[in-house]
């Protein structure tokens, strides 16, 4: 089963839901939209995180910044968007000791696959995302997975292809089996999924995605008798 990360947190008390309930990875975002903290406040948040990896979301910015930024948040992981290239993470890895994620965002029709390839060689994760127009992430639209299932796997196959796979994208506690069935990613990541309202995270449908991902049935029995279907 793969891991879950819980992403735009803003509030310390989800922090520190999204722990209890088995979260491994939590996320901050630095990188603009409803959701957007400071590198002051993400670390706040963070340290109600308990033994949940810390990840800051960033945007296509100088790497100095980026560095920056992250250390000032406690981050252990630096989850690169704006569409970074192989070089940036390369160039970061030369000032950041931590982890680094670097996002892939994909539409239905397309897949760079070349492109793909170089992520998974260089970084530590790549974060398979929608691909909406003006919007870095956390749109809640989901990715066609059955049409990556085979270019995703021949991309994993290659000999070094190394990353995790992180999949992002309209994620939530009715749909994240399936998408792992398809996909069998390494980690699942959701953010507004799992919200009442843009950064305020729902705790029962935290707990539900959780359960869900883990391979807990009765996270669907729950999910019926709330009235989700």
């Amino acid at each position: 089963m793969p891991a879950v990360k819980i992403c735009g947190l803003v509030r310390p008390d989800d922090v520190a839901c999204a722990a209890a309930a088995g979260a491994r990875y939590v996320g901050a975002i630095l990188a603009g939209g409803p959701r957007l903290v400071t590198a002051e406040n993400a670390r706040r948040v963070f340290e109600h995180a308990g033994a949940a990896t810390r990840v800051v979301v960033v945007g296509h910015e100088p790497v100095d910044d980026i560095v920056r930024v992250a250390m000032g948040a406690g981050a252990d992981i630096v989850q690169l968007h704006g569409d970074p290239s192989p070089r940036m993470v390369d160039d970061l890895r030369e000032r950041w000791p931590g982890g680094i994620w670097a996002a892939l965002r994909v539409s239905a029709p397309s897949f760079d696959r070349e492109r793909a390839v170089a992520l998974f060689a260089v970084a530590d994760g790549v974060v398979l995302d929608a691909y909406v127009p003006g919007a870095l992430g956390g749109t809640g639209v989901t990715i066609d997975w059955q049409a990556l299932q085979a270019p995703l796997e021949m991309v994993r196959a290659a000999a070094d292809a190394n990353a995790l796979l992180v999949l992002a994208g309209g994620l939530r506690p009715e749909n994240v089996a399936t998408a792992i069935r398809v996909l069998a990613p390494d980690v699942v990541d959701v953010s507004s999924g799992v919200e009442s309202a843009p950064g305020i995270k729902d705790h029962a449908r935290v707990r539900r995605f959780i359960a869900v991902a883990r391979g807990d049935r009765g996270g669907d029995e729950q999910l019926s008798l709330a009235g989700v279907q």
